[in-house]
């Protein structure tokens, strides 16, 4: 077993469930994330999403104010910043902006996908392909924006020099995990729904990775899904919303969250699906004894060195009393 603490963070997409508002929901991102502040989770993350209607988290860096302006100490960022999406010289302006309203709090997680359809990805940025193969030199305009050194260039990003915005590459595919290596930056896979490649990305972000100044050592994160209740049965019920939003995924039929429904043959047949079977491999299920074994054989699996839960509950109370109950796991394997 890791003998290594391991921290613990949650991603949220602000998916609205049937029948509630995003306005609530928006909210209720906000209870959770003061939740997981009494509870030692280390950040939580926004995932920047775009033309979906039942999806909260478009305008990432207004919510990470908002959850900011309303805690006091755990770490708030991006899950990513679709970077591809963005100008880097705005996107250094609005994370700079965070960091002196709530220093040493802010996260700045990049990554290369739209977060949306291709429609979508031209109508927000019109040269969207060529900044997504450009990726690895948008990286490099944020990191020279936060940089003092850039106080004399004629291009500047004046409130971001010198502030303190950890950056975080992104990847669901073995891409990213060469460059986050390249640039001596800490690593995210998004194992949560793209599980077939995280051992290999893993494996290649540390066997290439190259010191820097802001990293001495590898750093990895992991996406999971996580739902810890009363009871095995109780869990597996809840799951059901799960997934039948990765089934919408994988149809095209997207709809809000719905509710939990029992956990039946047929609900098991979806799950063996070979495709969400893969989307959902690292998905733990059960009461604190049941989710407890299987994080500790995923940690050992794995050796990540942070683990960051995808949060989708119908019910926020389910949401909120899963979080504490992994909380609860989580300092039993670290103590």
């Amino acid at each position: 077993m890791n003998l290594k603490k391991i921290a613990y963070s949650i991603l949220d997409l602000a998916i609205v469930s049937e029948g509630n508002s995003i306005q609530q929901t928006l909210h209720n991102s906000l209870a959770l994330a003061q939740q997981a502040e009494k509870y030692s989770y280390k950040r939580y993350w926004f995932a920047e999403h775009h033309n979906s209607e039942h999806i909260g988290s478009s305008a990432t860096s207004l919510l990470i104010g908002y959850v900011a302006e309303n805690t006091e100490k755990i770490r708030v960022g991006s899950g990513g910043i679709m970077l591809p999406n963005h100008s880097p010289l705005i996107i250094a302006e609005q994370f700079g902006t965070l960091a002196h309203l709530y220093p040493n709090r802010i996260d700045l997680g990049l990554g290369r996908a739209p977060g949306t359809d291709p429609q979508t990805a031209q109508a927000i940025r019109s040269d969207f392909m060529q900044a997504a193969h450009s990726f690895p030199n948008e990286v490099g305009k944020i990191q020279n924006y936060f940089s003092e050194k850039n106080s004399s260039s004629k291009v500047r990003a004046a409130i971001a020099e010198g502030v303190d915005v950890p950056l975080y590459i992104l990847g669901s595919s073995t891409d990213s995990a060469h460059l986050a290596a390249e640039k001596g930056l800490p690593y995210a896979f998004a194992s949560h729904f793209a599980s077939a490649h995280l051992l290999n990305a893993l494996k290649i972000y540390r066997s290439e990775f190259q010191p820097s100044e802001f990293l001495k050592t590898p750093y990895t994160i992991a996406g999971i899904n996580v739902i810890v209740a009363d009871t095995d049965e109780e869990a597996k019920r809840i799951f059901t919303t799960i997934i039948r939003m990765f089934l919408g995924v994988l149809t095209g039929a997207r709809a809000a969250l719905q509710p939990p429904s029992d956990f039946t043959e047929e609900m098991q047949e979806l799950l063996n699906h070979p495709a969400l079977h893969q989307m959902l491999k690292y998905s733990f299920v059960g009461s604190k004894e049941t989710v407890k074994k299987q994080i500790e054989t995923f940690l050992t699996e794995t050796n990540v060195d942070e683990v960051i839960v995808a949060s989708s509950f119908y019910n926020n109370e389910d949401r909120i009393k899963s979080a504490q109950l992994f909380a609860e796991i989580m300092n039993e394997i670290n103590n």
